[in-house]
């Protein structure tokens, strides 16, 4: 059974508890292969939360579900927030943008759909110096930054990133994550997948370590450094993923 995204409408925004949205006992399937399993997961306004796991652990196919791209094979995604032109942002792994376009065409084609500016969307990302710059003459780090602009189309109170620092130099990874933090700051719901742990630490209001498509534990970084008895979250994550270290690449773990 495929069950749909379906939205919950509040006239005055998020529920009580600021949940924005929830995955309810969500499964997807690919033929034979089971690639999320039976995850429950909430995601809160006003909270910068991050998927930490190895490698081929879900992640992506989890954001899939939440945005919607992908439906689950059983199991709901709820969201609740208020009704707006766009109510999820999505920056994808891989953006791709349609060659030839400059970057302030490509955000105005997207600003056009939900009635923004796509002047202010360039830059709230730091792009304004290149809105004449055709986009394959874009550095992938500004590419990414542009993925992110179009994500913020129409102001989402929820914003899903996959990887969004994944290649950046730190400079501009600092630059994500600075945005990242403002928009929880400004009261939207931001989940985003990452390998950073040093980042996701020092950030992140609450984690959600995966693991074969499960999601084993959520919390904030502290109560996952004491409930796994270690001082870095690099001893919870080899915890979770089975102690490999050849699991994933781990940026930053030995801080």
């Amino acid at each position: 059974m495929t069950t749909n995204q379906t939205t919950a409408s509040r006239s005055n925004g998020a529920s009580d508890d600021e949940t924005a949205l929830v995955a309810d006992g969500v499964t997807r399937e690919f033929g034979s292969v089971t690639v999320v399993k039976d995850v429950s997961l909430t995601v809160r306004r006003g909270e910068l939360h991050a998927l930490i796991g190895p490698n081929g652990s879900g992640k992506t196919t989890l954001l899939e579900l939440l945005a919607g791209i992908r439906q689950p094979t059983t199991g709901t995604v709820r969201v609740e927030a208020e009704t707006q032109p766009r109510t999820i942002g999505y920056l994808p792994q891989r953006p791709e943008f349609r060659p030839s376009f400059t970057a302030l065409e490509t955000l105005t084609f997207y600003a056009s759909l939900v009635d923004d500016d796509p002047e202010a969307l360039l830059s709230r990302v730091g792009l304004s110096d290149a809105a004449n710059r055709r986009v394959e003459d874009l550095s992938g780090g500004m590419t990414r930054l542009l993925a992110l602009g179009q994500a913020l189309a129409g102001d989402p109170p929820i914003v899903l990133l996959d990887e969004p620092g994944s290649g950046l130099d730190p400079g501009m990874r600092a630059r994500m994550i600075d945005i990242a933090r403002s928009l929880a700051a400004e009261g939207a719901a931001v989940l985003y997948s990452t390998h950073d742990l040093a980042l996701a630490e020092q950030h992140c209001d609450r984690i959600s370590l995966v693991d074969a498509g499960h999601v084993v534990e959520t919390a904030p970084p502290e109560a996952l450094l004491t409930d796994h008895d270690t001082t870095t979250l690099r001893g919870v994550f080899e915890g979770v993923a089975g102690g490999s270290d050849d699991a994933v690449t781990v940026l930053g773990a030995d801080r």
